[in-house]
């Protein structure tokens, strides 16, 4: 007779209208069915509140639970889930647990990346828009700091205090719009992420500041709904959460088959910047090439050349390369198939498109050459370069 297959009983306890947690839904499929028959419960985030960690441990005996994947508070209470043998993984909520792993995040290179990316778009002045109570927020602006203080640039914070996370949006509009005003221009400034970013770009329109022109506004998680909603559409950080989730239903498949609760943490990794309206500029006071910059941003997706970016200003090509250099630190011709690569490489992770077909939309001719010149960018092929943002199947 053969052996009956295990089936693993796991709660997962996420909001699931959140696109991190649906990357990590997505994750967590695709390791269970790679791996075997698994059970899952999908309960609301709200349980958490209502019923508590003794309501949801009574629910998790009476079904069975093997094991609860999702945001609880970190405090003694989730001894209760590890006294009844119930294996628990924590996706950071306010701050990491110490007796159980975590689905974290490489949140200090989140803040390295944006500062790295705002430096090289020619800014001198910068913001963050966080909350020093939730890790995630925390780690995000001490990188975003450390890597700015390297090239001796320092931060200007709005209420960088301890608050609620679901009281964000109910700071005083009009401090928040005096504080927006008061930031030296142009600035550029980091919020903790997509949601908090949104209600930046709000807060612009509503005091009357221009983005990106006054203001260049980056999130983190890159949730395409929030980013699109945003006026104008807000700039984000892709973070590999879809491997992040099936890492963590592959540590809970080792917990119950090893009968352990210690396992190392989860680390969900920031992968590249979509690029978007409320960043799509560089920091210059030349209207002549603010206005070449912009032309090149709405058309890369055409077979841009430098003579079209000439036809936009009264400028020769002499002195339309000179200021442009002084500007970007770019010829004109060596920005767009900077910029033209940045796009491929965001469509090979946003989209399914055939890697060949996304080079033909973007005017790239030559297969062997486009190849050659992302490796040279970012180190390996555009096929192993999607694979990053995929489990491993």
């Amino acid at each position: 007779m053969e052996d009956q297959v295990k089936v693993y009983k796991v709660i997962l306890l996420l909001d699931f209208a959140e696109e991190d947690s649906k990357d990590l839904l997505r994750g967590i499929k695709s390791y269970a069915k790679q791996s075997g028959r698994w059970l899952f419960c999908s309960m609301p985030l709200f349980y958490r509140e209502t019923i508590g960690v003794s309501g949801i441990l009574a629910w998790a005996k009476e079904w069975g639970a093997d094991g609860i994947i999702g945001q609880l508070y970190n405090d003694p209470d989730i001894e209760q889930l590890l006294n009844a043998n119930i294996r628990v993984i924590a996706k950071d909520f306010k701050e990491r647990f110490q007796n159980i792993p975590n689905i974290t995040g490489g949140y200090y290179e989140a803040g390295e990346m944006a500062a790295a990316y705002f430096i090289k778009k020619g800014y001198t002045n910068f913001a963050f828009y966080g909350f020093k109570d939730l890790v995630w927020s925390r780690e995000r602006a001490e990188g975003y700091e450390q890597r700015l203080k390297q090239s001796n640039f320092s931060v200007h914070y709005f209420e960088h205090t301890e608050n609620n996370a679901d009281e964000l949006w109910y700071y005083k509009p009009s401090a928040l719009g005096q504080w927006l005003k008061s930031l030296p221009k142009p600035i550029a400034l980091m919020t903790c992420d997509d949601r908090i970013g949104q209600h930046i770009t709000e807060a612009c329109r509503l005091s009357h500041i221009r983005i990106p022109e006054d203001i260049a506004v980056l999130g983190v998680d890159n949730d395409e709904i929030i980013c699109e909603l945003s006026d104008p559409p807000l700039s984000s950080i892709v973070l590999n959460t879809e491997m992040g989730g099936y890492q963590a239903a592959k540590v809970m498949d080792y917990m119950i088959q090893h009968n352990t609760f210690n396992c190392k943490d989860i680390y969900v990794r920031p992968l590249q910047i979509i690029t978007r309206q409320s960043t799509d500029i560089y920091a210059t006071n030349d209207a002549y090439i603010s206005a070449s910059l912009k032309y090149i941003h709405n058309h890369i997706e055409k077979k841009l050349q430098v003579e079209d970016v000439l036809k936009q200003v009264p400028l020769s090509r002499r002195v339309l390369e000179k200021r442009f250099l002084e500007c970007t630190g770019f010829p004109v011709y060596k920005y767009i198939s900077t910029l033209r690569m940045q796009k491929f490489a965001e469509k090979i992770l946003q989209t399914d498109q055939a890697i060949y077909e996304i080079a033909i939309d973007l005017g790239f001719d030559d297969s062997k050459n486009i190849a050659r010149q992302f490796k040279q960018t970012y180190g390996c092929s555009p096929q192993a370069f999607r694979k990053r943002k995929l489990p491993t199947r």
